[in-house]
């Protein structure tokens, strides 16, 4: 139950009625006995600045940020990464930061040659990460070519048909939910894949630790979007 006393965080994007975030969020802040509220709101193109006022006018601790405002946040809040997900609100005004690659740090990747293909604000979150990687996205360079890659990130939203070969000996960090062709291909081939509800609880766990600065209750998180236990896991915060 949300009573005055209870600390909100929100989703801001377009569409959200799709995100598992709110029930993984909710379930995190339960586990930990905190009085907190993660609720989606849906922002249309355009109206993300205005969101953001009225974030800090409503006393909302934070929020994250999904498609299509991941870039356009960065810029309003100055933030010191291009592409941002994450929100904190301060009595000083509004901080952004990115924990879309936390995926990388929560699996102890550290490629040598990676790809990532999107030019969205995920897959820029991840090229700040990873600078020494090779991009592909259909605006500049496409088909994607990973032959020699040890790491490939599919940050597009393409579900339906598998953008890019994967094969023995490489990962594929596959953003979308549920699986995608790209995954599904890619496992057959013998890749190791890493799905989107992972890296959707690495990148959650980490948003919790910078707006509670409590350590995520990650099993919990996991449970929550159908995901199993892994003992082997980082929290990523």
């Amino acid at each position: 139950m949300i009573t005055a006393s209870t600390r909100l965080v929100a989703l801001l994007g377009h569409p959200v009625g799709h995100s598992l975030s709110p029930a993984m969020q909710n379930a995190a802040f339960a586990a930990r006995g905190l009085d907190w509220a993660y609720v989606a709101l849906d922002v249309p193109p355009g109206r993300l600045e205005e969101a953001l006022r009225g974030l800090a006018a409503l006393g909302f601790a934070g929020a994250n940020v999904t498609a299509p405002h991941k870039l356009v946040a960065a810029r309003l809040v100055g933030a010191a990464v291009p592409s941002v997900n994450t929100l904190l609100v301060r009595d000083e005004g509004i901080e952004g930061a990115s924990t879309d690659p936390a995926i990388l740090r929560a699996r102890r990747c550290e490629p040598r040659a990676p790809v990532i293909l999107g030019d969205g604000g995920a897959a820029v979150a991840f090229a700040h990460a990873l600078p020494r990687a090779r991009r592909y996205a259909r605006r500049t360079e496409w088909p994607p070519d990973a032959a020699g890659a040890d790491l490939v990130v599919n940050a597009t939203s393409a579900r339906d048909d598998a953008v890019v070969e994967v094969g023995p000996g490489q990962t594929l960090v596959d953003l979308p939910y549920p699986e995608s062709a790209t995954a599904r291909a890619a496992r057959a081939a013998g890749a190791t894949v890493v799905g989107g509800l992972e890296v959707l609880v690495a990148q959650g766990a980490a948003s919790f630790r910078l707006w509670t600065g409590v350590p995520a209750p990650v099993d919990v998180m996991r449970a929550a979007v159908g995901l199993p236990r892994d003992a082997d896991a980082d929290d990523g915060g």
